[in-house]
Formats: C-alpha cells, sequence, structure tokens
C-alpha cells in the first residue's frame, strides 16, 4: 500500500493560514492503510500510559509530539465521520509551562464525545506498527470510507513548545483523509471552541477571531448601562495567551471598560505565582497586583478558559468571589429578567458539582432556584444543564457558562423581535437584555473573557459593588485535603462522587464522623491523575471543618493503604 499526499499553505488576508491537503491510499490486504510515521513521531515502547480525560492529555511536554500526531489522524477520521469541522486545542490551560496537552473539540464548540474518548486512548498508546490496525478499527466501526473528506481547525496557546506540537497536529490530519486542516495560530481555548461552532453553525457566529471580538464587544455594550463611567477591574492573565486577546476585546470598549491588564507574559512565567487557580488554591492575589480596599480584580487561567474574581477588605484581607458566585450572580440576574420579561415559561437551573459551597447552594434554595449536581468536570455539568430551559453551570474553579435551549433561545428571539422601536418598558427592556446576555455568553464552553464581560454587566446593571455581591451570601467553612494511598482505584463513588461506594466500610464511617459536627458534610474522591484521595469537609466553624476533615483524612488512609506519613 502506498499513500500519496500534497500539500498546499495559503495565507489568508486575515494572517490565518490554511494547509489544504490532499491525500490518496490504495488498500493494503488487511488494514486498508499503511501509515508512514515520520521518526519525529514514532513509538516503538511508549514511555508511559497516556489517558485522554476530561482536559484531553496533559504531560510534559517532550513526551507529546507523538501522542499528538495521533490525535491529528484521529480528528481527521472524526471529521469524515460526522462531515463536520472538528478542533485541536493545543494548551495545558493551569499547568505548569514546561506541560502541554490536546484535546479535541466536536463539532457544536463541545468536548468530545465520550466514546471516542477510548480511541483517543488507543490510539496515544499505539506503537507504529499497530496505528494503521486502531485506524481500520476505526473505520469500520464508524463507517468511514478512505475517500471521505477531513476539516480541522486548530489553535495552540502560547506556550514554547506549542508550535513543534502544533506541526505534529497538522502532520497526523495529512496521513489518513483527504482535506483541510485550517491553523489558526495563537487562540485562547474558548476562541477555538467558538471558532469550530461557527463553521459548523453559520448562525452562531462568523468563525474568525475578528468575529469573535465584534460579538462580544456588541452585545457587551448593548448590555451595560448607558451613561455610566467606565467599568474598573485589574484582570490577571497568568502571563498566558489571555492577555493579548484580552487587549483585542478590550480596546474598541473603552468607553463602558478601564480594565488594567497585569501579568501579560512579558516578563513572568506562565501559571507561576498567579492565575485563576494559583488565586483559588492559595485564597491569595497573584503577583503583581497593586490594588486598593474594594477594587474588583480577576484573574484568567493559562489558556483563558477559567475565571476568578476577588477583593481586599477593610482589614487587608483577600475575599475570593468563585464559581460558585459567578452561577448565583447570572442566575439571580437572568431569573429577574425573565420573570420582568413575561416569559416565565422557561425555566432556569443551576448545576453544581459536590465540591460547591454548601453555603451557595443553600442560598440558591433559599432563592428556589433549582440545583443540580454532577460529577466533577465541566463536561459532566455540560451535560446535566442541558437538562433546564437555562441551565447555569460553573464549576468553583471558576469554569464554567450558561446554556439556552433551542426553544428558549427562539421564545426569547420571538419576543425581541416583536418589540417596537422606542419601547422602554420594564417588559421590553428586559427582553433586549436577554438578548444581549444570549449574545454575550459563550456556550460552547467556559469562557474566561466571555464570563467576565457578563458579570462586569450584570454587576453595573444592578448598580452591584464587589463588597455588595460577597455579602449576598456566606461560605460555610471548609477544607479540602488529599491523603496519600497506594491504589487510588479501590475507591469507588456514586450519587454525583457525594457517596463512597467502595471500601464498603468506608461510607457509614464518613456518616457518623459528619455526625458528630453541626451543619457538615464530607465526601472523598479519588484524584483522576494521581494516587491520592481528595477529602472535601464543611462545616458551621473553621475549627469544626478542620476536625471533620482530619477525621476523614484518618479514614482514608486507614481503609485504603495510605502512605506514610499519617495525617
Amino acid at each position: 500500500s502506498t499513500i500519496r499526499s500534497r500539500t498546499t499553505v495559503t495565507i489568508e488576508p486575515s494572517g490565518h493560514v490554511d494547509v489544504n491537503i490532499t491525500s490518496s491510499a490504495s488498500p493494503g490486504p488487511s488494514t486498508g492503510d499503511m501509515i508512514v510515521v515520520p521518526p519525529a513521531f514514532s513509538v516503538v515502547d511508549p514511555p508511559k500510559v497516556f489517558g485522554y480525560g476530561t482536559a484531553g492529555f496533559r504531560e510534559d511536554a517532550t513526551l507529546l509530539g507523538p501522542v499528538i500526531f495521533r490525535v491529528g489522524i484521529l480528528a481527521a477520521l472524526r471529521s469524515a465521520q460526522k462531515n463536520a469541522k472538528i478542533g485541536i486545542m493545543i494548551t495545558a490551560s493551569h499547568n505548569p509551562e514546561p506541560d502541554n496537552g490536546v484535546k479535541i473539540v466536536d463539532p457544536m464548540g463541545e468536548m468530545l464525545e465520550g466514546s471516542w474518548e477510548a480511541y483517543a486512548t488507543a490510539f496515544a498508546n499505539c506503537k507504529d506498527d499497530d496505528l494503521a490496525a486502531e485506524i481500520a478499527r476505526v473505520r469500520k466501526a464508524e463507517g468511514i470510507p478512505a475517500s471521505a473528506t477531513a476539516s480541522v481547525v486548530v489553535a495552540r496557546d502560547t506556550r514554547p513548545s506549542g508550535p513543534a506540537l502544533l506541526a505534529a497536529a497538522l502532520a497526523g490530519i495529512e496521513t489518513v483523509q483527504k482535506g483541510a486542516a485550517i491553523d489558526f495560530g495563537v487562540l485562547t481555548t474558548p476562541q477555538l471552541h467558538y471558532v469550530v461552532r461557527c463553521h459548523n453553525d453559520p448562525s452562531y457566529g462568523v468563525p474568525t477571531e475578528e468575529g469573535y471580538y465584534k460579538k462580544l464587544g456588541d452585545a457587551f455594550c448593548a448590555l451595560c448601562p448607558k451613561g455610566a463611567e467606565p467599568i474598573k477591574i485589574s484582570v490577571d492573565c497568568a502571563n498566558g495567551v489571555g492577555a493579548p486577546k484580552f487587549v483585542a476585546l478590550a480596546a474598541p470598549l473603552t468607553e463602558l471598560l478601564n480594565a488594567t491588564i497585569v501579568n501579560d507574559g512579558s516578563t513572568g512565567v506562565l501559571n507561576e505565582g498567579c492565575g485563576a487557580d494559583y488565586v483559588k488554591t492559595n485564597q491569595k492575589a497573584p503577583s503583581g497586583m497593586d490594588f486598593g480596599v474594594g477594587e474588583l480584580c480577576a484573574s484568567f487561567d493559562g489558556d483563558a478558559d477559567r475565571l476568578m474574581f476577588f477583593f481586599k477588605t477593610e482589614s487587608g484581607a483577600i475575599t475570593i468571589l468563585d464559581g460558585d458566585r459567578i452561577a448565583i450572580l447570572c442566575a439571580l440576574f437572568l431569573n429577574e429578567k425573565l420573570a420582568a420579561a413575561k416569559l416565565t415559561e422557561i425555566k432556569l437551573g443551576v448545576v453544581q458539582t459536590a465540591y460547591a459551597n454548601g453555603g451557595s447552594t443553600q442560598h440558591l434554595a433559599k432563592l428556589g432556584i433549582p440545583v443540580a449536581c454532577a460529577k466533577t468536570g465541566v463536561k459532566h455539568l455540560h451535560h446535566v444543564a442541558l437538562n433546564y430551559d437555562v441551565g447555569v453551570y460553573f464549576e468553583a474553579n471558576g469554569h464554567g457558562t450558561v446554556l439556552f435551549s433551542d426553544p428558549a433561545l427562539a421564545t426569547i428571539k420571538s419576543a425581541y423581535e416583536g418589540l417596537v422601536d422606542g419601547d422602554i418598558s420594564p417588559t421590553a427592556t428586559a427582553i433586549r437584555d436577554l438578548q444581549s446576555a444570549i449574545n454575550l455568553i459563550n456556550q460552547t464552553v467556559g469562557d474566561a473573557m466571555s464570563d467576565l464581560l457578563l458579570v462586569l454587566a450584570i454587576m453595573a446593571k444592578s448598580r452591584m459593588d464587589a463588597a455588595q455581591w460577597a455579602a449576598l451570601y456566606s461560605d460555610l467553612p471548609n477544607r479540602l485535603l488529599k491523603v496519600k494511598i497506594k491504589d487510588r482505584s479501590v475507591v469507588k463513588t456514586t450519587n454525583a462522587e457525594r457517596t463512597c461506594t467502595a471500601p464498603a466500610e468506608m461510607q457509614p464511617a464518613i456518616d457518623a464522623a459528619v455526625a458528630k459536627f453541626t451543619n457538615a458534610r464530607s465526601f472523598v474522591r479519588a484524584s483522576g491523575t494521581e494516587d491520592v484521595v481528595r477529602v472535601y469537609a464543611e462545616a458551621a466553624t473553621g475549627d469544626e471543618a478542620v476536625a471533620l476533615a482530619a477525621a476523614v483524612c484518618r479514614l482514608v488512609f486507614d481503609q485504603c493503604e495510605g502512605i506514610p506519613p499519617a495525617p
């Protein structure tokens, strides 16, 4: 069997690079393909076992060339199977700069379908000699002819390893299917999701970086109150891709937005002492920020899909406004607008994980807003949010968005198109605000830049400052710890990870420990990346939360072959 390919590179007026690949393959006797793996991406003995999860693959960047070459092949197959454009994003998000990663984005900008994650894992761990057979297996299982066309949109963040790994993806794309790879160069992860969605659904927007900026900017201008002072905010961009992209987004918005950007990558290291994950984990402001009492600040993570807000109190302490608080702010605003617009047939709900603070869950219950709990990982929250007309979902780490069902979108659009020019009644204003919010929200995935503008517009519209936002409810004191164990696979959970089913004695022991404290809860969950068990505990007081966490950590250590030292 032989493979012949021709690659044509075209630079578009926008600066994007089109790589057009035409290939032909004559069928071999058993697999249908003879795959010629470039030496740089060859694997004789895999260095480790790679697993595709919610975040795709994330590893030391030096290990990823062969993996991303194979992901390119799989993305081309997925595109051919779906007869649609597929995305590849090369990023490791909040991981340290020496790491990198890759994930595949499905046609509507959503995460890769779960059944294809198994294919990705098999490809990543495949030796050169077995790769053709794996490709043939996928083609047969999914009914993909060798002649089918592939079209893959690729982008990367600003990590030094990005260009070489992007080249690996392009090489993989051209290996098995004829078609086109569209290289968008450097983008945030949410921008790549947006572009993929727009290519497959033109009604969502213009499939360019400039189209993204215009859609969000126009919606922000429409939602913000007219004649107000520019909204002041300092934004920590984690020394990552969010810095140049937020500069581009904010440039036309100076009449409404007074943004100061720090940790822009000009001197610091990606995610080092800065970024949303650093702020949430350490409960402190990032390095390089100088701000006064009450001034609202925000942090993106390395690829700008997570967002954390914070401010300084009179005492000098830092108050964190995390994903739980973003979700409540958005839910309150949208619920009020639905009521004012007299669209009460549209039902809103909030999706959280077990890590959401109990104070936020209790507050939503008091407001009468339905709350569902999903497994950890945005793909799980996204799936549950689809059960609502308007589904608000955020993890506590600041990753999340709002989903509108097709019927809800149609109802709001119809009401908007039925408005009479000059109608400034509360009902008409609410309908316009809902339509503007829909345009401002990136429904494909959590988007730090989109979410930032949404929150700022809501606060301006509601005449709310940072302290008033924080005062909406009180968090319950909590602790999040981890216990090293011999094998994390011994810990099994159910009920959205809130109930431990193995070891069998664990949950009754946790229940007994929780019963000793006031307004308390605790759960354990095996890490997805290391042999540790994460222990979450909360209670009415800080001392009780600390004591409960310590007690449950000891249970995990004793029942799961903990690795010394004992907690």
